[in-house]
């Protein structure tokens, strides 16, 4: 691996490649199932919560076909967190403490 003639040695290990960098994207692709499923467990136990106040329960069914459109906002706020996480891991240590 070759320097930079600006880059310091100790700096190589903190300096993720372009290349291999997960973009929100990707992430959002790999965790839609994941966010999907929580949204469809959400709604379906909101949809319990409902009958308190003389509403009626939605099915599982339901919960699950209204959780597809819902989880795709969803999925990109995880992305984005994950993005923000792996960013912060990623940072030098004089960086990330704050």
């Amino acid at each position: 691996m070759a320097l930079r003639p600006t880059q310091k040695r100790c700096e190589i290990a903190f300096m993720p490649d372009a290349q291999t960098r997960w973009t929100v994207r990707k992430l959002s692709l790999v965790f839609y199932p994941f966010a999907m499923a929580a949204v469809a467990i959400n709604l379906f136990l909101l949809g319990l919560m409902w009958q308190a106040i003389g509403l009626p329960a939605i099915s599982p069914h339901l919960a699950v076909w209204c959780s597809v459109p819902l989880g795709i906002p969803a999925t990109w706020l995880l992305g984005k967190w994950v993005r923000g996480l792996m960013d912060e891991a990623d940072a030098p240590p004089h960086l990330s403490d704050k």
